[in-house]
């Protein structure tokens, strides 16, 4: 992903974007809605950026109540599940809160003893342990300059082979700066935090050396003892623990064409989660309320709210793959909607029929159409958009794998905003989408509601819509559109096209590795 932003800067815009955010919020009830079905029209005025705003104090206070964090696995997030389920039963919907289990690293030495300075280095996700006892060698530390180790030259005419290497935080993700010193002979890393407190909770995706993090202040310590002997012990075991997604579908429609859409609910430990991704769940919350329990629609909607997907999209991946071929068939599409309110917003739709050529390619057939869906509506709003790749890094992820087409919106987390994208939407260029991103102050104060607003609308006319008809994404007519035995016939051919599609996905994803992380994945 796309670099990080100095501290300064985005607290800067962080200021900035707060003011904007609680001032300049545009009402929905007064923007030009393109032709489409009356469902979608009226869903669209319904639902309010107040509305959604209302949920965001929650989770806030939620997170605030108890320990500052939403993380999966605390008090903080077992109270937005039930917050989250009481609302949907009190609208009418069949709710359950299906449980599964998550992998927790428990830490059994996390330390980097440097001559006499003992810190805390707690080893990232995905990192190889080292031998009890750790490992010793020389304290390396590469320069801080703009991109620290995120060039194999950072490296170059340092004395790393047998080092601990010590690098800063940002610029670039964790393996590289891992990958890269590992490459030039360390035989540790420390990644010092680039902001205040711990470096906790993330991940370095397939390591290939020890990898830990140290908080700010250790770091500036350490980085004053280079050539120091320093010891790295880092070893944990793992444990299984329970979570909880909650799963809402309305009572009426077909439910073997299921519309279904969802948000992941967890925030990382450090913080309560506001943007990052209480944006997405609030707006998806709101949506279910004003759809209603029991609406007018063709086809069933069904919410989802996933559990743990900051350590690795586990909620969603255990629920896809704890259904039959036979349920996964019931389900027509899905719509992901995972940070939609970036203070420094750009406004991205997942790019489902690969017209960028970048990354994973196009999704399962269908996924063009939504990309369309979500295209022409806000085109037709006035805001202009981007495509974003299927990086594997959201929710999105196991429904793609089992050939379920699939879309979504996002405003951008750790990557920086360009000079074209902020002349065409506004905001700082060279600023990151979401300076606070994966951070203690991704609080209230870290939301744009302008496109928050914008893209609930998006979220509400296009859920809506398929609501009524999927016929552009497997050509199941709408309800209204057939009678009687010519309904049956069209819904059973369809069933089957649908059947025979996805079993060749999932045959040719036997054959390629359709790897998953999520945003934690990033430094």
């Amino acid at each position: 992903m796309s670099t990080r932003t100095p501290v300064k800067a985005g607290a800067l815009l962080l200021a900035a974007c707060a003011g904007l955010a609680f001032t300049s919020v545009p009402a929905s009830a007064q923007t030009q809605l393109p032709d489409g079905p009356a469902l979608a029209r009226n869903l669209v005025k319904k639902v309010t950026v107040s509305g959604i705003n209302r949920h965001l104090i929650a989770f806030q206070r939620l997170a605030d109540r108890n320990g500052g964090s939403r993380a999966a696995g605390t008090p903080g997030y077992d109270a937005s599940v039930d917050y989250i389920a009481d609302k949907l039963r009190d609208a009418g919907y069949d709710v359950t809160t299906p449980e599964f289990t998550y992998p927790v690293q428990v830490l059994d030495a996390a330390f980097a003893q440097v001559g006499d300075t003992r810190v805390e280095a707690i080893p990232m996700e995905e990192s190889p342990q080292t031998p009890e006892g750790g490992v010793t060698g020389p304290l390396v530390a590469v320069p801080q300059d703009a991109t620290p180790g995120c060039e194999a030259s950072d490296f170059a005419g340092l004395p790393m082979t047998g080092a601990v290497a010590l690098i800063r935080r940002g610029a670039c993700t964790f393996e590289s700066k891992a990958k890269n010193a590992h490459a030039a002979g360390a035989v540790a890393v420390l990644v010092a935090n680039n902001v205040d407190g711990p470096l906790s909770g993330v991940t370095v995706v397939d390591g290939v050396v020890p990898t830990g993090g140290v908080s700010k202040a250790d770091g500036d310590t350490l980085f004053g003892l280079g050539g120091t002997s320093a010891t790295v012990d880092m070893r944990f075991h793992i444990e299984e623990r329970p979570s909880r997604n909650v799963v809402a579908q309305t009572r009426t429609g077909r439910t073997d064409n299921v519309v279904m859409a969802g948000a992941h609910l967890d925030s990382v430990e450090v913080g309560p989660g506001i943007n990052d991704n209480g944006t997405g769940s609030a707006a998806l919350l709101e949506t279910a309320i004003r759809l209603g329990g029991s609406p007018k629609v063709n086809n069933a909607v069904r919410f989802a709210w996933w559990g743990a997907e900051e350590l690795g999209l586990i909620g969603s991946t255990k629920y896809v793959q704890s259904l039959t071929f036979e349920q996964q068939l019931d389900i027509a599409l899905y719509l992901n909607f995972d940070m939609i309110g970036s203070p420094n917003a750009a406004y991205f739709v997942y790019d489902g029929d690969d017209s960028d050529a970048v990354g994973a390619g196009e999704g399962p057939y269908g996924s063009a159409q939504i990309e369309a869906a979500f295209v022409d509506f806000l085109g037709a709003t006035g805001v202009e958009t981007e495509g974003t790749d299927f990086s594997g890094r959201s929710d999105y992820g196991e429904f793609i794998a089992q050939g379920i087409p699939a879309g979504g919106l996002f405003t951008g987390a750790e990557g920086v905003k360009t000079e074209a994208q902020a002349a065409r939407w506004g905001g700082e260029a060279g600023v990151a989408y979401d300076p606070c991103y994966h951070q203690a102050c991704d609080n209230l104060g870290n939301v744009d509601r302008v496109a928050l607003d914008r893209n609930a609308d998006a979220m509400a006319w296009v859920t809506a819509s398929y609501g009524i008809s999927t016929e552009d994404i497997n050509g199941a007519p709408p309800r209204m559109a057939t009678a009687g035995k010519t309904t049956t016939m069209a819904a059973v051919s369809d069933r089957d096209a649908r059947a025979a599609y996805r079993l060749s996905v999932i045959e040719s994803q036997a054959h390629e590795h359709h790897g998953g992380h999520s945003h934690a994945a990033t430094s």
